[in-house]
C-alpha cells in the first residue's frame, strides 16, 4: 500500500443519513465518529444539503438505485449501534475510574 491515504466512497444513502442525523441535533463530531467517517467530510455534505447540492457522485450502478426504506432503517440502526458502543464503552471507564477511587480508600489496597 502506498503513503497516499484512501478516499472513502460513500452512497447517497449513507450522506443522507449522516445530515439527517446532524439535522435532528446531534453534534457533527458525534454522528462524524458513530459513522466513522472523517468531520470534514460530513460538514462537506450538510452545507450541499443546505444549498441543495448534495447529489450522489458516484458513478457505480448501485449507487444509482433507489433506496428502500428498510435500507434507510438498516443504516440508522447501524448508527445508533455504534453510538450506543460508544457510550456503553465510555461508562464502563468511567466505572472503573470510580471504582477504583473507591477501593485506594479500603484498608489493605496496594496500589
Amino acid at each position: 500500500m502506498s503513503d497516499q491515504q484512501r478516499r472513502g466512497k460513500y452512497t447517497a444513502e449513507f450522506k443522507q443519513e449522516g445530515v439527517r442525523q446532524v439535522q435532528t441535533g446531534q453534534s457533527i463530531a458525534s454522528v462524524a465518529i458513530a459513522l466513522g467517517i472523517p468531520k470534514a467530510s460530513l460538514s462537506n455534505w450538510v452545507r450541499l444539503h443546505a444549498r441543495g447540492e448534495l447529489v450522489n457522485t458516484g458513478s457505480s450502478p448501485k449507487d444509482t438505485l433507489p433506496v428502500t426504506p428498510e435500507q434507510m432503517e438498516l443504516t440508522r440502526l447501524r448508527a445508533e449501534n455504534a453510538r450506543l458502543r460508544m457510550e456503553r464503552d465510555i461508562a464502563k471507564k468511567a466505572a472503573a475510574y470510580f471504582a477504583q477511587d473507591t477501593l485506594q480508600g479500603t484498608p489493605g489496597f496496594k496500589k
